[in-house]
């Protein structure tokens, strides 16, 4: 066994087996030692499996238990540049009269944030806040569509994008024949009564029409006359109970033949009501809509699309709307077809 001494560091020659002492001729250093005792350490093992005296590869989920240290490697993503991104609109139009001011919209949007980044793990920088509160963006009409513009812009396959609006929604007479009721729905920013309003046709450009395969886009909407603000072309028709439903093809023939879809991706919209129902705020300063969903999915009732809508229904005619005032019913329309009661729901 060859070594160097410890103090002057001269090579020293092989120890013979057995020695625990040796001295050093150039310093006369004395070093003493022993040997370790320790056994060698054992060869790799081998794990096989054999039958019939065939020797075969242990099963998969073994190898990775002892070649992982029982954590096995998570499977490929399908869309591994996932993104998450949000657009949050509350207006509560103050100081524009009594009939037209509400009270719980910045409310609602806050909430909607919160649900966002504690629910479906957003990331507060992901979301772009449109409110009268300080600090936020106003939510103007060249505000909002720029908003818009930028959830959609360049989006990929994976992408989780949400379009979340409280306010005033309205109609307005339409003049391109394809409304079944001959009315565009429309939305009111704040700015309506010298910018306009922004009318369905304009959503479905923006945000419904680009949307590209493997994206997908939800878009929640507590405002008045919203059953199809998005303009998209199927209306998820249910009862209460939700023993008998079907989705009713809701777009009529146009002149010119304009496709209202996307171009491969997949839009879902929930709606505060029907077109031709109002949406009310709770006796709290929230709209009714907004408190059903958010409800909804606390109460762990948001596991398909099916039974999100009919605890939303039964928490708006319950919790927040008086037995005098007329009916509202949320409503679900999405660009293409799908089993409400199977298809889980996540944003």
């Amino acid at each position: 066994m060859p070594l160097n001494c410890s103090s002057c560091k001269t090579y020293l020659q092989a120890l013979p087996t057995g020695s625990q002492n040796v001295c050093c001729s150039r310093c006369k250093t004395l070093m003493r030692f022993a040997y370790s005792t320790c056994p060698p350490p054992p060869p790799p093992r081998s794990y096989s499996f054999s039958y019939n005296n065939l020797e075969l590869p242990p099963p998969l989920s073994y190898a990775f238990s002892f070649f992982s240290y029982n954590k096995r490697p998570p499977p490929p993503s399908r869309f591994p540049l996932q993104r998450k991104r949000a657009v949050i609109c509350g207006i509560n139009y103050e100081g524009m009269g009594k009939n037209m001011e509400l009270d719980g919209c910045t409310n609602d949007a806050i909430s909607m944030q919160t649900l966002l980044v504690r629910e479906f793990k957003f990331s507060a920088s992901s979301i772009r806040m449109l409110t009268e509160m300080k600090g936020h963006q106003a939510p103007t009409k060249t505000n909002i569509t720029l908003a818009l513009r930028w959830l959609v812009q360049d989006c990929q396959a994976g992408d989780s994008l949400v379009f979340y609006f409280s306010g005033h929604g309205d109609q307005q007479l339409n003049n391109t024949g394809d409304e079944e009721d001959e009315l565009d729905e429309t939305l009111l920013p704040l700015d309506y009564e010298t910018k306009g309003v922004i009318v369905d046709d304009e959503i479905n450009d923006i945000i419904v029409r680009p949307i590209p395969p493997g994206v997908k886009l939800h878009a929640i909407v507590d405002a008045c006359h919203s059953g199809t603000v998005l303009d998209l072309p199927f209306l998820c028709k249910v009862d209460k109970n939700g023993r008998r439903w079907f989705w009713k093809e809701h777009r009529r023939p146009k002149k010119g033949g304009v496709w209202k879809g996307t171009k491969g991706g997949e839009v879902i919209s929930f709606s505060g009501c029907d077109d031709h129902q109002n949406s009310v705020e709770k006796r709290i300063p929230r709209g009714a809509m907004t408190w059903a969903f958010i409800d909804a999915i606390d109460r762990g009732c948001g596991n398909t699309y099916g039974n999100l809508l009919l605890a939303m229904r039964s928490t708006v005619v319950k919790d927040c709307i008086d037995a005098a005032s007329p009916i509202q019913e949320p409503q679900l329309t999405s660009s293409e077809v799908f089993d409400v009661f199977t298809r889980p729901f996540s944003l």
